[in-house]
C-alpha cells in the first residue's frame, strides 16, 4: 500500500511559482484575493442562536453577523460528532474516506487539504483552537504542519479554562478562558500578517460550548435557574469572542475583503432546540443541522437560503470565491455553492451523503496528554509521548469489504431523506412536510420507486466511500 503523500510535488511546484511571482513584484495577484477565516464552534446546535429564534440565549454578535451576511438555513455538519466534521472541512470529502470514521481518529496525511491548496496559492496559513484530527507534536506527519498550516496553536480535543496548548509542538500552560485564548491567538496572527503581500487563511475552532461548561462570560450571571445554563453561557461567551474578532478585523482595516464563515461542528446538546429530531450523535436532523453564516463585505453577500449545504462544500466553495484553482486529486463529496451564494442558482446539484458509527470513537484527553508532553519537554526527557500517536492511522490500511454498511447512513436528496440503519432498516422522510422526521414513508406504495432509486444511489456512494477508506484513491496518483 502506498503511504507517501503524493500531492506534495504539486504543492511544492505551486509554492515555488507563487514565490517567484512575489519576487517579481506581482504581489497584486495575491492581495486581490480575500482573506478567509473559518470559525467553528464545538457542539453549537442550529436553534441555539437568537437569529434562529431561541427564546432566551443571548447571541447579539452572531445575530449581527446574520443580518450583514449570508445565512444557510439548512447547513449540515459532515457528521454528528466533531473529528469527522473537521476532516470534511479540511478535505471536501466524506470523513470516512479520510479514515476519520469517528471522534479521536487521525486524518491521513495522504489527503489534500484546503490549507495545502491555499498555501500553494500564496496564502499564509494558521490554525488555532480545537483541531482533534491528529497530533500536536512537532515531528508527526499528522500535526497541522502536515495539513498545510504554517503557524498553529492547538488543543488535541476540547479544552476549557487554563488549558494546555501546543504551539508548533512546544507545549504551553496558558491562563485564561480557552475560547478567549483562541481568539487572542487568532488576532495575533492577523496583526502579524495584515500588512503582508499575501492573503491570510485562518482556521479558528472554538473549544466551546462543549462540556464541562466552566467558561463563563464576563458580567452578571446569565441563565441562572435555566436548564443547561452552562451550555448557554458558553454560547454567549463564544458569541462575544466572535464579536471581538469582527471588531478587530475592522480596527486593522481588513474586514472589507475578508470572508468570515461561522458554523457548528455537529448538532447541539439540547434536543428541543437542535433544529430537528435528535441531537449531537444522531444522523437525524438534530444531530447534523448547525448554524452557518458567511460574511464578505466587499461582495455584499446577503440573504438566507434553504438550499441544503454541508461542511464538505466549504473546500470547493471557498476556492471558487477566492479565485483559486482546485488541486484536489481525490474524489470530492462537496460541491461549489458560489452560484447559490451569489443568487445565480436556487437548487443544489447533487445529494448529500452521511455515514456515522462505521467504527467507534477513541478518547483524546487533550490537557492530560499535552501536560505530560510539556513536563517531558521541561525536564529534557525523551519524547515523543506515545510513539503510536505520532503516526496513528498513517501506516494502517485495514481493508473493509465493499458492501460494508455498519452504522447509520443517510442520503439527503432534498426534500427527501433516506436513512439506512445497520444496512438493513430503511426510513424515508420529506423534510419540508415533516422536518422532525416523525412519519416514515418508506413503505408507502406511492414512494416505492423513489425509495429504490435512493437506495441504489446511497449504496453506490457508500461503496465509493469504502473504496476510498481502503486507500484506492491514493493508488490512482
Amino acid at each position: 500500500m502506498m503511504k507517501k503523500r503524493i500531492p506534495l510535488l504539486t504543492i511544492i511546484v505551486s509554492a515555488l511559482v507563487a514565490g517567484s511571482l512575489l519576487a517579481a513584484g506581482e504581489s497584486s495577484l495575491f492581495t486581490k484575493r480575500p482573506n478567509i477565516i473559518l470559525v467553528m464552534a464545538d457542539d453549537h446546535g442550529w436553534g441555539d442562536t437568537g437569529y434562529n429564534g431561541h427564546p432566551f440565549v443571548e447571541t447579539p454578535h452572531l445575530d449581527a453577523l446574520a443580518r450583514s451576511g449570508f445565512v444557510f438555513d439548512r447547513f449540515y455538519a459532515g457528521a454528528p460528532v466533531c473529528s469527522p466534521t473537521r476532516a470534511s472541512v479540511m478535505t471536501g470529502r466524506s470523513p470516512i474516506r479520510t479514515k476519520v470514521t469517528n471522534h479521536g481518529r487521525y486524518m491521513r496525511p495522504h489527503e489534500q487539504t484546503i490549507g495545502e491548496t491555499l498555501s500553494a496559492a500564496g496564502y499564509v496559513t494558521g490554525i488555532f483552537g480545537k483541531v482533534h484530527l491528529g497530533s500536536g507534536q512537532a515531528d508527526s506527519p499528522c500535526n497541522p504542519s502536515g495539513m498545510g498550516f504554517q503557524e498553529w496553536v492547538i488543543g488535541l480535543n476540547f479544552f476549557d479554562n487554563d488549558p494546555y496548548l501546543s504551539r508548533m509542538g512546544t507545549i504551553e500552560h496558558r491562563k485564561g478562558k480557552g475560547s478567549v485564548l483562541l481568539i487572542d491567538d487568532t488576532i495575533a496572527f492577523l496583526k502579524k500578517h495584515k500588512d503582508s503581500d499575501r492573503p491570510m487563511f485562518v482556521v479558528a475552532w472554538f473549544p466551546s460550548p462543549h462540556d464541562p461548561h466552566h467558561e463563563v462570560p464576563d458580567g452578571p450571571g446569565l441563565y441562572d435557574g435555566q436548564k443547561n445554563a452552562g451550555y448557554f453561557c458558553e454560547i454567549t461567551l463564544l458569541d462575544q469572542q466572535v464579536g471581538r474578532l469582527r471588531q478587530e478585523l475592522r480596527s486593522v482595516g481588513i474586514a472589507d475583503n475578508t470572508i468570515l464563515f461561522y458554523c457548528g461542528d455537529n448538532g447541539g446538546l439540547v434536543r428541543e432546540t437542535s433544529g430537528g429530531r435528535g441531537k449531537k450523535g444522531s444522523i437525524y436532523e438534530g444531530g447534523l443541522r448547525v448554524p452557518a453564516i458567511l460574511e464578505w463585505p466587499k461582495r455584499q453577500l446577503r440573504g438566507r437560503t434553504e438550499v441544503p449545504a454541508s461542511t464538505s462544500d466549504l473546500y470547493p466553495t471557498l476556492l471558487a470565491l477566492a479565485g483559486v484553482e482546485s488541486m484536489a486529486p481525490h474524489p470530492l463529496d462537496g460541491i461549489d455553492l458560489s452560484s447559490i451564494i451569489t443568487g445565480k442558482e436556487e437548487e443544489r446539484s447533487q445529494p448529500i451523503g452521511f455515514w456515522h458509527d462505521l467504527q467507534s470513537g477513541e478518547a483524546t484527553w487533550s490537557d492530560r496528554i499535552l501536560k505530560d508532553i510539556m513536563e517531558k519537554q521541561q525536564h529534557g526527557l525523551e519524547t515523543p509521548h506515545n510513539a503510536h500517536r505520532m503516526r496513528k492511522d498513517v501506516d494502517e490500511f485495514p481493508q473493509f469489504p465493499e458492501d460494508t454498511a455498519t452504522g447509520h447512513a443517510a442520503w439527503n436528496d432534498w426534500p427527501w431523506k433516506l436513512h439506512r440503519i445497520d444496512g438493513k432498516k430503511f426510513e424515508l422522510y420529506n423534510l419540508v412536510d415533516d422536518p422532525m422526521e416523525t412519519t416514515d414513508l418508506s413503505q408507502k406504495p406511492m414512494h416505492a420507486q423513489r425509495v429504490e432509486r435512493m437506495k441504489a444511489e446511497l449504496s453506490e456512494w457508500m461503496r465509493s466511500v469504502i473504496r476510498s477508506l481502503n486507500g484506492e484513491d491514493y493508488l490512482r496518483r
